[in-house]
């Protein structure tokens, strides 16, 4: 089976770069105003290849190094001092591994752009999130990936926490992440414009859902049962969310919107992929049933209870589905509720604390957000000195 392992993990990786390239950026660029969508484009395809660097230079061995603290990987593996084409992890090629794993590093710092869009500076989009991802994102990795404090054998015991493709790793921290920013950048001019391309929207979380099951099935790590299990409760919980979110918005507007059901599609994916590995399709229903509800919910709160404008609803839809399923995990008694509460109390604390400083420290470097004059007129043009759309067509 090894060279079947090593087979479905190219094609996984794959997918999940095709998640953030295009997937993400169709997503997010389809949801706001016409005149910021390559801007949109700009930071995500530049988060992209930043954080490839980067977790060549020193993320993997951060993440994934040979560190006995517990705490990070150490930086013995950096620029993959090491490790060639003979080298395994487990039964896969490392280099194959470090690959698949450089993609989670792109996506995670990715999904934060949908906080900030619209208003901030461009210059600061790359420092804060080269330094994100090598501070918070990585040092999480090790702790619950790479054998750290959160895993089997560590603060919480022999059953440590239960996170098969990132509802903490991933999810929380992101949209922890994307919430905080949100609310030291402060909100939109004006928030009130509808997405501009609806269907751009679509095509975007359609590759998502795709992709996703490199995600997810590619987190098993090998072609087997347990690949095709992840990937079947991914599909099912996805598509469960996706009508869950249409029927509520029906019920509560009167209308089920495209870009609300894909909007649930990305709900369920995000509620299901830590609890991907350990659970059947019937569990993946209740989960995705309840996830197309809670998210939509929890956009309500954030937007007109907190009145914060994480601008495309980064921590409802993947910081509240990743948590939801974290939490279900231990629900459908595969872990327990020490370990799962408290590595989601433990990572949220952490990345609160660690994101406000980068943040602050980003300012003094670079600026956070444009001036009026540009958020009015688009970044676009004005930052980047191209449109989308030819105006006087």
């Amino acid at each position: 089976m090894v060279g079947a392992d090593t087979a479905w993990i190219i094609v996984a990786t794959a997918l999940v770069l095709f998640m953030t390239l295009p997937g993400l950026a169709l997503f997010y660029g389809g949801l706001v105003r016409a005149r910021n969508v390559l801007s949109v484009f700009m930071q995500t395809y530049s988060i992209a290849c930043l954080m490839s660097v980067l977790w060549l230079v020193a993320g993997y061995s951060i993440a994934f190094g040979d560190g006995d603290t517990g705490l990070w990987g150490g930086l013995g593996k950096m620029f993959l001092s090491g490790v060639d084409a003979d080298s395994l992890s487990g039964t896969l090629p490392e280099v194959l591994f470090f690959a698949f794993q450089m993609t989670f590093a792109i996506i995670t710092p990715a999904l934060i752009v949908g906080a900030y869009v619209e208003r901030i500076g461009y210059g600061f989009v790359l420092v804060f999130s080269g330094l994100w991802m090598l501070l918070c994102y990585a040092p999480v990795v090790h702790w619950i990936w790479g054998g750290g404090i959160l895993a089997d054998g560590g603060i919480f015991g022999e059953i440590g926490t239960r996170d098969f493709a990132g509802g903490i790793v991933v999810h929380e921290t992101a949209g922890i992440a994307a919430l905080m920013l949100a609310m030291i950048l402060g909100p939109r001019k004006n928030r009130t414009t509808p997405p501009h391309n609806p269907g751009m929207v679509f095509i975007g979380a359609a590759m998502l859902w795709v992709g996703w099951f490199g995600f997810n099935g590619g987190s098993q790590l090998a072609a087997d049962g347990g690949a095709a299990m992840a990937l079947t409760v991914t599909h099912i919980s996805a598509a469960t969310a996706s009508l869950t979110w249409a029927l509520w918005e029906k019920f509560k507007y009167g209308k089920a919107s495209l870009v609300g059901i894909v909007t649930g599609t990305i709900a369920g994916l995000a509620s299901i992929t830590p609890a991907s590995g350990f659970v059947g399709p019937v569990e993946a229903l209740a989960i995705g049933a309840v996830a197309g509800i809670l998210c939509q919910e929890a956009v309500n709160v954030v937007r007109n209870t907190f009145k914060i404008d994480d601008t495309l609803d980064v921590f409802a839809v993947h910081g509240v589905g990743g948590i939801f399923g974290t939490i279900m995990i231990a629900v459908f008694g595969q872990g327990t509720f020490t370990a799962q509460l408290g590595a989601l109390l433990i990572v949220g604390v952490f990345t609160v604390v660690v994101t406000f400083i980068i943040i602050k420290v980003t300012a003094l470097i670079t600026p956070l957000r444009v001036d009026l004059e540009t958020e009015t007129n688009g970044l676009d043009l004005t930052v980047h000195g191209e449109r989308a759309y030819d105006m006087n067509s």
